[in-house]
């Protein structure tokens, strides 16, 4: 079963996803020492400059989601590159983990949007200068794109990291059926294999990048 990989791990019947979720946890050390060692000074260096690059664009009111949006870059970085290693789960696969972080972040920003900038963000609803008869078609339109959003933030997520572990699946499987019938055709499957590997570890980054990134601009347009 193809799959079959995707299924939620269980021990004693239980699922045991939030002992999954919380693992990452773990390879991310905080700094209790006067002097870090250089994997915390790496680490601490790479968040620094990925808050800078989100959060250069934001007010104040925005920059008070920085804690929140850097835990979400990490978790969700670390728990897709978790997911590439051999008999390990990766929960961004699933829909509903995904939707269950995207909904309430897209409504925290689109809630705050109408408390703090209720005339702009009820504007955006009907662009300037629309002729009469388009302004209920359009106000429609803009109301389904608004609460598409966070369906597409989760589905996006969801279909790059499980096309990626299928296309894995299935180039490992043809190298092992080939190695019997023609060895010279399964290391050119394994070389794409490979190759597959290193995209699919760019893939598991930028996603999550473009994740956090999304919801950034969407905090920023209601900010």
């Amino acid at each position: 079963n193809l799959f079959a990989s995707f299924a939620t791990p269980t021990m004693v019947g239980l699922p045991i996803v939030i002992l999954i979720n919380m693992f990452p946890n773990i390879l991310l050390p905080s700094p209790n020492r006067l002097i870090n060692n250089r994997l915390i000074s790496i680490q601490q260096w790479l968040v620094q400059l990925t808050s800078k690059q989100m959060m250069a664009i934001h007010n104040n009111k925005g920059q008070t989601w920085t804690l929140m949006l850097m835990s979400l870059i990490l978790f969700i970085g670390s728990t897709n590159l978790l997911g590439l290693l051999p008999h390990s789960f990766t929960p961004t696969t699933q829909l509903s983990m995904n939707l269950g972080m995207a909904i309430p972040l897209w409504a925290g920003t689109v809630f705050m949007g109408f408390r703090h900038k209720t005339k702009a963000a009820l504007a955006h609803f009907l662009p300037q200068g629309t002729p009469i008869f388009l302004i209920p078609m359009l106000v429609i339109i803009e109301t389904i794109s608004l609460f598409i959003q966070p369906v597409a933030l989760a589905v996006r997520l969801t279909a790059n990291i499980t096309a990626g572990h299928l296309l894995m699946h299935l180039i490992g499987g043809a190298t092992l059926a080939l190695m019997s019938i023609s060895p010279s055709t399964a290391l050119i499957t394994f070389i794409i294999l490979i190759l597959l590997t290193i995209l699919e570890f760019a893939v598991a980054m930028i996603q999550a990048y473009v994740f956090t990134l999304l919801v950034s601009l969407y905090l920023h347009d209601n900010t």
